[in-house]
């Protein structure tokens, strides 16, 4: 599984029902905060290894109404408490 996360740009007034449209519509779903500055959203989406991420963003994400624009990051390796302390003696 990939962690897809997706800043998302919407229509005035409109950020809360595009976050519950996001949380009820999109099964891949996994976190959705209110965020400031240039984006009112961010998503966090997890997505099969294999899965086409554009195509998911362009084709799941962006066809939702009031949305006006995205911004997308592709997580390469999370990081942990665990990952920190391997290989610590």
């Amino acid at each position: 599984m990939r962690s897809v996360f997706v800043m998302i740009k919407c229509e005035m007034g409109s950020a809360y029902d595009v976050a519950r449209s996001i949380a009820d519509e999109i099964s891949e779903t996994r976190e959705v905060h209110s965020i400031s500055g240039e984006y009112d959203i961010l998503a966090k989406f997890v997505v099969e290894e294999e899965a086409d991420i554009g195509r998911f963003v362009c084709e799941r994400v962006q066809t939702l109404p009031r949305i006006v624009s995205t911004f997308t990051i592709v997580s390469l390796n999370p990081f942990s408490d665990d990952h920190f302390t391997a290989g610590r003696g």
